[in-house]
């Protein structure tokens, strides 16, 4: 495996790597190394992780909107000619 070397983080950036790395039961490294993967294998990856037409399905179906009823007879000719 490669091996990376990060100079000059801020120390509060240090502190909290250290505090997730805590919450985690990781070692800062291991955290580190865990943050990389998340942000780019799983989230980036070329393959969403659900498609817009799968985000759609899991709507829950809320019947018919009155609000947005279609009037019945409104529709009239319109002449676009000059």
């Amino acid at each position: 495996m490669a091996e990376l070397t990060v100079r000059e983080i801020e120390p509060a950036i240090v502190v909290k790597l250290q505090e997730r790395a805590n919450r985690h039961g990781r070692s800062l490294e291991e955290e580190h190394r865990a943050i990389l993967r998340e942000a780019l294998l799983e989230k980036g990856s070329a393959t969403p992780a659900m498609t817009f037409e799968a985000y759609l399905r899991t709507m829950p179906d809320v019947g018919t909107d009155a609000d947005f009823s279609r009037i019945e007879g409104s529709i009239r000719d319109i002449d676009l000619t000059d």
